[in-house]
């Protein structure tokens, strides 16, 4: 009894003896494994989106622009130094740019473009399309060339035809919002044949430019003006503006028009066959 005592103590003895060292070994593995990791930036490694479309440049989605050259091999971001969210090249009142990787930084600023808003835009025009799951995807996607860069199908309207502004009349552009950014603004229906610079100027004010882009949207000129023709996607100098009851028939009377190009957007702008809407102040 006593032997069988002795052979199971000594049993449990060697149990303990070859357990320890393996706890140990494995704790010092695990110490020297983080403090590699801690030494090479490991764990703070973060990856970049970035556009790939341009021949020198890119944009990454921290909003930097750089050269190919520059980018970092292995996190594909580019070097954080310059301007962030630049927007180089650009004209803020068409949210328009001659360049696609300046278009996507600029576009990239939460100043400037919200990530509640560009969520509701879908990528394509049919009922079926989906949403842009995140803000880069949207500036990547809207700063390409589209249909509404271009006039005759094989010509740009203007050298800023890399646009990332929200499409005109998008359920992101919101109502409540767009009649905010007309706080202190006198709405006016210009006379048929006149420009905003007219109209404006009549009253003894002045048309603001950068707000014709709030009024080109369907949901604003239908509070100022009848629209009984429906409401459509149109180009020209003249918009957002209502063709006049009396005009040909081709050019849908009664009808209100806003512009699908936006870089085009004009204070003296005018058309015989319509009339404006202007901000004045």
């Amino acid at each position: 009894m006593s032997k069988c005592r002795l052979s199971l103590s000594w049993l449990l003895l060697q149990l303990l003896v070859l357990q320890f060292p393996s706890r140990f070994f494995a704790i010092r593995m695990d110490v020297g494994l983080q403090e590699m990791q801690d030494s090479l930036g490991i764990q703070n490694l973060r990856t970049c989106r970035n556009t790939v479309q341009g021949r020198y440049l890119l944009s990454d989605d921290n909003g930097h622009v750089c050269d190919a050259l520059s980018v970092d091999p292995q996190s594909r971001c580019c070097p954080e130094k310059g301007e962030k969210f630049s927007c180089r090249g650009c004209n803020l009142l068409s949210q328009c740019c001659s360049s696609y990787e300046f278009c996507v930084s600029c576009c990239l600023n939460p100043d400037r473009t919200k990530r509640e808003e560009i969520t509701k835009v879908k990528i394509a025009k049919p009922a079926t399309a989906e949403t842009y799951a995140n803000v880069f995807d949207f500036c990547a996607g809207r700063c390409r060339h589209n249909s509404q860069s271009v006039v005759h199908e094989n010509a740009y309207f203007s050298d800023f035809h890399h646009c990332f502004s929200l499409p005109s009349n998008s359920s992101g552009a919101n109502y409540t919002q767009l009649e905010a950014r007309l706080v202190g603004i006198n709405v006016v229906v210009g006379k048929q044949g006149e420009s905003c610079d007219g109209v404006c100027k009549s009253s003894g004010q002045s048309c603001v430019l950068n707000k014709l882009l709030v009024l080109n949207h369907c949901e604003i000129m239908q509070k100022y003006m009848s629209c009984r023709g429906a409401c459509l996607a149109s180009t020209g100098a003249d918009q957002p503006a209502e063709v006049v009851d009396d005009a040909p028939r081709h050019l849908n009377p009664g009808a209100c028009l806003y512009t699908r190009t936006q870089s085009m957007l004009s204070c003296d702008g005018s058309h015989r066959h319509t009339r404006r809407l202007c901000p004045c102040a």
